[in-house]
């Protein structure tokens, strides 16, 4: 990238071309957002609107990566959540080893951001992608990307694309170990073998680590958990130890990398296993950064409990969407102007968490029996229950609504607006999908 391209990528001019950005305002840098004097609750940007809570987002940051340094490993967060440069810069200035994406296009985005360890959390099999990792090996002195294999007929493809591009560096691989059921990886021990043993004489790649994934087999039950954990990385250490005991792995440190954000502190504590080789274990959560109202608070709970952490202590919930309460067409409904373009619905509806009248500059808290029950393309259906009605919300009342996974709601935005308590806009994020 050129000095131009660089500052429009990482400081992007913002305007009424961008959703949420008011139409009455000239075009904005994004780092100049913050000096526009604008507040959510003052009207100055129009609804629907994706915020960031400044606080909430600083310390979960902070939080995490104290924690997993007290655990003794290294932190990759997955950057596919946000897929925000700023929120990349935040995450690796707070110390991160590195940044990890799911595809070589989400990979490039953060290369830009200033990434120099990288993982693919996944497989790359297309002569496209393996071409794109190697250009951007070529142009970034440093950079380092390692991404994962799980059968013999991947590595086919990489050797004969390596052979046609007589050039290349080897690709750095990761052995993945799957789950019965569940997405990708090898699914016995004579598989991940067989792909170990492969890898090592195959002159396309070097086999530096191992990996999985324990997310999809979280069920918020600590017993049933710890079990479902203990067994998967039992998995992976037996293959890691037969692979030392080979000579398959082609690294000075072996990278062991696991966890999504359901039961990271579990799979935390079995990221560097006893081997016979040095280990630097890799924790992988993406969803902490901004936490959610939903799905994600349902598996922090337990977590707490392990962790012995109080009320509001571990991960809050940074991300709120405002909308306007536009129709009150029949009893008990009304009809909030956000849908399926502007908020995740992908794990549970959303949930209603503030309201405040139209304009009033400080928020209230909302009944216990609102809830959405449905969602359009650009509008939400808002009920309550029949003893609420004295309560119920009026046209032109502003309502905020937390999340349930908030991978699914940031692609939905080109930008966010950080805000203070208050809801004074302070800063600003942009987002590469």
């Amino acid at each position: 990238m050129t000095h131009t391209q660089t500052s429009d990528f990482l400081d992007p001019l913002l305007g009424s071309g961008h959703k949420g950005y008011p139409r009455t305002q000239a075009p904005r840098r994004r780092s100049e957002v913050g000096q526009a004097g604008w507040n959510v609750l003052a009207g100055d940007l129009p609804l629907p609107l994706a915020v960031l809570k400044r606080e909430a987002l600083e310390h979960n940051v902070a939080w995490m990566q104290a924690r997993v340094r007290a655990w003794g490993v290294d932190f990759a967060p997955h950057g596919k959540t946000t897929m925000s440069p700023q929120l990349f810069r935040r995450q690796l200035d707070a110390g991160a080893w590195g940044i990890t994406f799911a595809t070589v296009t989400q990979l490039a985005v953060g290369v830009a951001a200033g990434a120099r360890h990288a993982l693919i959390a996944n497989q790359v099999v297309s002569d496209e992608d393996l071409g794109g990792i190697q250009l951007l090996l070529r142009a970034h002195e440093g950079l380092r990307i390692v991404f994962l294999i799980d059968s013999v007929a991947q590595l086919a493809l990489i050797d004969d694309w390596a052979v046609r591009h007589a050039d290349s560096v080897p690709f750095e691989v990761m052995l993945e170990i799957g789950v019965d059921g569940a997405r990708t990886g090898v699914r016995t021990h004579a598989q991940a073998i067989e792909v170990a043993r492969a890898a090592h004489a195959s002159t396309a790649v070097r086999l530096v680590g191992i990996e999985c994934y324990e997310g999809q087999g979280a069920t918020a039950d600590s017993a049933a958990d710890r079990a479902y954990t203990d067994t998967l990385m039992d998995r992976v250490d037996a293959v890691a130890r037969e692979a030392v005991a080979n000579g398959w792995f082609e690294c000075d440190e072996v990278l062991v990398s696991a966890g999504g954000s359901a039961i990271y502190d579990l799979v935390s504590a079995r990221l560097a296993p006893a081997i016979g080789k040095p280990v630097r274990g890799l924790l992988r959560s993406g969803c902490y950064v901004t936490h959610d109202h939903g799905t994600y608070q349902r598996f922090q709970v337990p977590i707490d409990a392990r962790l012995g952490c109080e009320l509001g202590e571990s991960l809050r919930a940074a991300m709120e969407i405002w909308a306007t309460v536009q129709s009150r067409p029949e009893p008990g409904l009304a009809i909030v102007a956000m849908g399926k373009r502007d908020i995740s619905f992908d794990l549970s509806m959303p949930v209603p968490i503030a309201r405040a009248a139209r304009g009033a500059t400080a928020t209230s808290a909302v009944p216990p029996g609102w809830h959405i029950s449905a969602l359009n393309d650009q509008h939400g259906y808002l009920r309550w229950d029949a003893s609420e009605e004295a309560l119920a919300p009026v046209v032109g009342e502003r309502v905020g609504f937390g999340i349930s996974h908030p991978c699914t709601t940031f692609d939905k935005w080109h930008w966010m607006p950080v805000v203070e308590q208050d809801y004074r806009v302070s800063d600003a994020v942009a987002m590469h999908f």
